[in-house]
C-alpha cells in the first residue's frame, strides 16, 4: 500500500511517484550521511602521502582551493535539493533539468562512479589496519607494493561485505552506524587537532615548502601541484547523499540543503586544521613512511605509537562509515533509474522489501560489483591511485551533467526555485554561481583525466593503455552506456506501476515542469 501524500511528496509526485520509502531519518541523519560520505579522515589520510609526495606540505594549499570550487556545485546542489529531494538525486535532478537521455547519462556515471567510489575507499583500511596491529597485515610483511595491493583487497572484501549486509538489513540500522561512526569521527578530528596543536615543531610557513617537488616537472611548482591536488579532489564530494535519502528524510526540503552545505564546510574546516597541524608536526619530510603512509605515519611518529594508534582506530571507524554511506548512496541511484524501468531486471532492483524496508537487491548487487572490481585488480601495485582517480573524475562528470544543464534553464529563464519561507534559495547569484561552478567542473575533470603516468601507470609493468586509462575507462562507461540505453533500455523506460504516483497526487504538478 502506498503511503498516503504529504507535502513533502509534492516534489515526488511531479516526477510521477509515490513513496515506497519509510521517512525515519531526522536532520542529523542527513547530515551524518552527507559528512560521512566526504569523511575527511578517510580522505586526507588515505591520499595524504600522494599529495606530499608530489607537491611536498604546499600541497595543503590544493585543499581550500578544492573547497571553493566545490562549494559553487554544492551551493547549485543545495538549491535543487531544496525543491527536490530526492533519491538519486544527482539522476532525477539530470532528468528534470536535461531530459530523460541526460538523466540516465548522469544517472549511469554516478552509480558507476559510486560504486568504483566503494571499491576505492575500502583500500583505505591497507593504510590503517596493519599500522594498529601487524596481524592485519595477511600477506607478505607489507614491504612489497604488490602484497600490500593484494593485502588491501582482503581486507576491502570483509568492508564491503559488512556495508552490503547492514544496507540490505534497512535505513535505520544504516543511520545508527552512521550517526555514531560520524560522532566519533567528529570528535576525534577535534582531539585530533588539538594533539598535533601540541607537537607542532615547524612554523605555519611550512606550508609554503614544495620539498624540491618541482624538479621533477622542469622546474614548474604548477605541474606538480595539480598532480598532488588530486589528494584533495578525493576529499570533497558526495555531499549530494543528504538530498538522496531525501525520501527516508524528515522535512527533507529544509534539512536536506543545510546537511549538503554543513558536511562540506565542517569537513573543509575540520580536514583544514588537521592538514596544516599535520605538516607542522611533520618531524622529516623525506622520511621513506611518509611517502608510503602520510599522515598514519605523522601520527605515530609525532604522537607516539599508544596514541598514533589511538587516532587511527578513529581512522578506522571514518573508513568504515565512509564506504557504508557511500553504499547508501549508490543503492538510491540504483533504485531511482530501476523505479523507471531504465535498468535491465528494473522490477526486481527497484522491489522495496516489505519486512526491510529497504530495496535489498540493489544492496547485494552494488556489493558483488564492487568486490569483483577489486578482484580484477588485485595484483596491481598502482590499484590504489588508479581506481581513486577513476571514480574521482566519474563524480565530476556526474556533476557536470547537472549543473551544465541547471545553467541552461537558468539562461532559458525555465528555472523557478521555490519561494517559501525556510527554503534555500541563492536569489540574484544563483546565475553566477552556477557558471563558476560550471567551470570548475570541466576544469577539475580535465586536470583529473589528464593521462599521467604519475597517476595511473607509476609502476611496472608500464602500458600505454593503463597510462590512459582514465580517459579509456570514460570513454567506453559513458558511449558504451549510452548505446545500450538508446538502442536497447530507452523504449522500455517508464515509471513502474508500483511505484507510479496517482491521477489525484500528480494533478497540481502539471504545471510545474522546468523543462
Amino acid at each position: 500500500m502506498s503511503a498516503p501524500t504529504t507535502n513533502h511528496d509534492a516534489g515526488l509526485n511531479e516526477f510521477g511517484y509515490t513513496n515506497k520509502l519509510k521517512r525515519s531519518l531526522g536532520s542529523f541523519h542527513t547530515f551524518a550521511a552527507g559528512i560521512s560520505y566526504i569523511s575527511v579522515l578517510t580522505g586526507a589520510f588515505q591520499l595524504s602521502y600522494f599529495g606530499i609526495g608530489f607537491g611536498g606540505p604546499a600541497y595543503v594549499w590544493s585543499w581550500p582551493i578544492v573547497f571553493l570550487g566545490q562549494l559553487l556545485v554544492a551551493l547549485s546542489f543545495a538549491e535543487l535539493a531544496s525543491r527536490y529531494p530526492i533519491a538519486g538525486s544527482i539522476y532525477n535532478w539530470a532528468k528534470k533539468l536535461g531530459g530523460p537521455h541526460v538523466g540516465w547519462l548522469a544517472g549511469w556515471m554516478m552509480l558507476l562512479a559510486s560504486i568504483v567510489s566503494i571499491s576505492a575507499t575500502a583500500l583505505a583500511y591497507q593504510n590503517t589496519l596493519p599500522q594498529i596491529w601487524s596481524g592485519f597485515q595477511l600477506v607478505g610483511d607489507g614491504s612489497d607494493a604488490t602484497d600490500s595491493a593484494v593485502n588491501a583487497v582482503l581486507l576491502a572484501l570483509v568492508l564491503i561485505l559488512f556495508t552490503t549486509l547492514v544496507n540490505a538489513y534497512g535505513v535505520k540500522l544504516m543511520a545508527q552506524i552512521n550517526s555514531t561512526g560520524v560522532f566519533i569521527e567528529l570528535a576525534a578530528a577535534v582531539l585530533l587537532i588539538i594533539a598535533l596543536a601540541l607537537v607542532v615543531v615547524n612554523p605555519p610557513t611550512v606550508i609554503l615548502d614544495t620539498n624540491g617537488t618541482e624538479a621533477a616537472y622542469g622546474g614548474s611548482y604548477l605541474s606538480a601541484f595539480l598532480v598532488a591536488g588530486i589528494a584533495s579532489s578525493y576529499v570533497m564530494y558526495g555531499f549530494d547523499t543528504a538530498a538522496s535519502l531525501g525520501e527516508e528524510s524528515i522535512d527533507p526540503h529544509k534539512n536536506a540543503p543545510r546537511a549538503i552545505l554543513r558536511a562540506l564546510i565542517a569537513s573543509f574546516v575540520l580536514g583544514g586544521l588537521i592538514l596544516l597541524f599535520g605538516m607542522m608536526a611533520t618531524r622529516d619530510f623525506s622520511a621513506p613512511e611518509l611517502a608510503e603512509s602520510g599522515l598514519q605515519f605523522v601520527l605515530s611518529d609525532a604522537l607516539g605509537p599508544f596514541v598514533g594508534r589511538l587516532f587511527l582506530l578513529a581512522i578506522f571507524v571514518a573508513i568504515t562509515v565512509c564506504v557504508l554511506a557511500v553504499h547508501t548512496a549508490a543503492i538510491r541511484i540504483m533504485f531511482a533509474m530501476a523505479r523507471d524501468n531504465a535498468l535491465p531486471a528494473g522490477k526486481l532492483l527497484a522491489r522495496v522489501s516489505p519486512r526491510f524496508q529497504t530495496p535489498v537487491a540493489p544492496a547485494v548487487f552494488i556489493g558483488v560489483v564492487a568486490v569483483v572490481l577489486l578482484l580484477v585488480n588485485i595484483g596491481q601495485p598502482q590499484i590504489f591511485t588508479a581506481i581513486t582517480s577513476l571514480a574521482i573524475i566519474l563524480i565530476y562528470i556526474s556533476y557536470l551533467l547537472v549543473t551544465v544543464p541547471m545553467l541552461v534553464a537558468r539562461l532559458r529563464g525555465k528555472w523557478k526555485p521555490v519561494k517559501e519561507e525556510g527554503r534555500f534559495s541563492l536569489g540574484k547569484f544563483g546565475l553566477p554561481v552556477n557558471v563558476l561552478a560550471v567551470l570548475w567542473g570541466l576544469g577539475m575533470s580535465i586536470n583529473l583525466a589528464w593521462p599521467r603516468k604519475d597517476v595511473y601507470n607509476a609502476e611496472p609493468p608500464y602500458h600505454w593503455y593503463l597510462q590512459y586509462s582514465s580517459v579509456l575507462f570514460v570513454g567506453i562507461a559513458a558511449v558504451g552506456g549510452f548505446a545500450y540505453y538508446w538502442f536497447v533500455q530507452r523504449h522500455k523506460v517508464g515509471v513502474l506501476a508500483d511505484h507510479a504516483a496517482s491521477e489525484q497526487d500528480t494533478a497540481g504538478d502539471e504545471n510545474t515542469s522546468l523543462v
